[in-house]
């Protein structure tokens, strides 16, 4: 027990968050219950991003019912290429991404899989059961465009779509990484499948080292390509989409994921209220030592009599502070 106390003790004193720490210290003091439809519910943050101007994926439909399956060839139309989610799915899980048709009744997803109506609308019903959802409750099923990767990740990902995860305190953005998709996921941007984490410098946009499966390497294991150095275009529209998205959804820790289409540029595709730890791993640095810095100024602020700082200081402030300098 004293050992284990001690190892705590040592990964606290090096900044380093674990999870009870996640959970008492920041989900449960800066996220009231009562906004969490917001960001559980993908339909509601989509609605709620476009009424505020945010950018993300356009919604083409959502289903809600059996009926409307049965109708699934017309709902879809001339759509050649999109993406099927629940809406209140987690971890990827329920996902389909449909690349293009393959002739009148049937598609091809990413992967070059052919599948027709009847497989579509069985992945639909599963979605609208809760198969997928979050608690098991019964869900809706959303179809929305599908995005195109920009080229900048091509040599560095497989099949599938990158996504940036930045981390946001109180409005203040405190780490991100990139999520690269590898043969073990599937295509998928998610660690716990096999995709990479990389860490993102927060004040230049350049990628660091990443993790994978907890081990830190410096090339992607499908393409042998190395992904530190990168810029990321576009990188301080990244950071001031999720830095807005403080206001958006009245929770103060959050984790938003976006995406950079190659001709919409950065998109955000959804907010997390309870956002992982291996960003930690991925930066090789750790959490707590930057959300610190941000409640002392937080506390500063407030006993000097000052109101809350708009995004402009806000990200000033954390790519100032609060960054993981690339090695040269």
């Amino acid at each position: 027990m004293f050992s284990m106390a001690r190892t705590w003790r040592a990964l606290k004193e090096r900044g380093i968050m674990g999870i009870n720490q996640r959970n008492a210290d920041y989900i449960v003091k800066y996220n009231q219950r009562r906004y969490y439809p917001l960001v559980d519910n993908k339909i509601l943050t989509k609605q709620r991003a476009l009424a505020w101007g945010i950018s993300v994926p356009e919604l083409y439909a959502v289903l809600e019912s059996e009926h409307q399956i049965r109708n699934l060839d017309r709902i879809l139309g001339d759509y050649a290429d999109f993406v099927i989610k629940p809406a209140q799915g987690s971890g990827g899980d329920g996902i389909a991404v449909i690349a293009g048709k393959f002739d009148e009744t049937r598609y091809k997803t990413v992967s070059g899989r052919i599948v027709g109506y009847a497989e579509l609308q069985y992945q639909i019903s599963n979605i609208l059961t809760g198969l997928y959802s979050l608690g098991g409750a019964r869900d809706k099923a959303m179809i929305e465009y599908r995005v195109r990767p920009d080229p900048v990740f091509s040599s560095i990902s497989y099949e599938g779509v990158p996504d940036i995860r930045i981390i946001v305190l109180m409005g203040y953005p405190v780490m991100a990484m990139l999520r690269l998709p590898t043969r073990q996921s599937n295509g998928k941007a998610n660690l716990h499948q096999g995709a990479i984490g990389v860490g993102i410098d927060l004040a230049g946009g350049t990628t660091l080292n990443g993790t994978w499966l907890n081990e830190k390497i410096d090339r992607h294991p499908d393409t042998a390509v190395k992904v530190s150095g990168i810029s990321i275009p576009l990188w301080e529209k990244f950071i001031h989409l999720a830095t807005n998205c403080y206001e958006l959804v009245n929770l103060g820790y959050i984790g938003v994921d976006l995406v950079l289409d190659e001709t919409l540029g950065p998109l955000i595709l959804e907010l997390n209220a309870r956002p992982g730890l291996s960003i930690q791993i991925a930066n090789d640095a750790g959490l707590y030592a930057r959300t610190r810095l941000v409640e002392e100024r937080l506390a500063r602020r407030a006993k000097a009599g000052q109101g809350p700082e708009g995004p402009e200081e806000r990200i000033e402030f954390s790519q100032r502070f609060l960054r993981t300098i690339p090695l040269g």
